[in-house]
């Protein structure tokens, strides 16, 4: 059972879709989690904040991950934990480094030192927030969670322990009723 039923019955009833569907790893599954159908309404922007925080270490500092999959969630998060008296900065890491402006592919505010929380909405097998998580280190901050709202149940929770680096994710593919990626 879900550490958070409310989040994952909101998830059931607006992100969950059942089907043939082909994955970002190029696998087909019979269902797909387009978690943004819950990260981006309002009563899931909160649903999301509330197990977020209740996850997230006290010594986090900033909140963020690969546009676009981390950016509601850390926005959103961030927010939620102001309004509670808790400080968390957010941040978007770019596909590629942008040429122009302040350049490079962090977007947001993330400082050196930082102690981060790498999120993403739905997750399988975990590349972008490893991604994520080594532009953050050349950043000069320090992954210390990896938080994705959905594991679908790939190879992120291996990949994070390979890493050094907690993984929690607030809902699993099993507790939505689906088994693997």
């Amino acid at each position: 059972m879900s550490d958070f039923p409310e989040l994952r019955d909101h998830l059931l009833a607006h992100a969950v879709r059942s089907g043939d569907f082909v994955l970002k790893s190029g696998d087909r599954s019979s269902f797909f989690i387009d978690a943004k159908q819950t990260t981006c309404r309002p009563e899931g922007m909160i649903l999301v904040a509330d197990a977020a925080l209740q996850a997230i270490p006290e010594e986090a500092t900033a909140i963020g991950g690969l546009t676009m999959g981390a950016d509601a969630v850390a926005f959103s998060v961030a927010a939620v934990a102001a309004t509670r008296e808790r400080m968390l900065r957010s941040f978007s890491v770019r596909g590629r480094a942008k040429d122009h402006g302040g350049g490079g592919r962090i977007a947001g505010a993330l400082e050196a030192g930082d102690r981060v929380v790498i999120t993403e909405d739905t997750v399988s097998r975990g590349t972008s927030m490893m991604e994520a998580a080594d532009v953050v280190r050349a950043a000069g901050a320090t992954p210390i969670l990896l938080l994705p709202v959905v594991d679908r149940g790939g190879t992120v929770a291996r990949l994070a322990a390979d890493a050094g680096i907690a993984c929690r994710p607030l809902v699993t593919a099993a507790e939505l009723g689906f088994s693997g990626p």
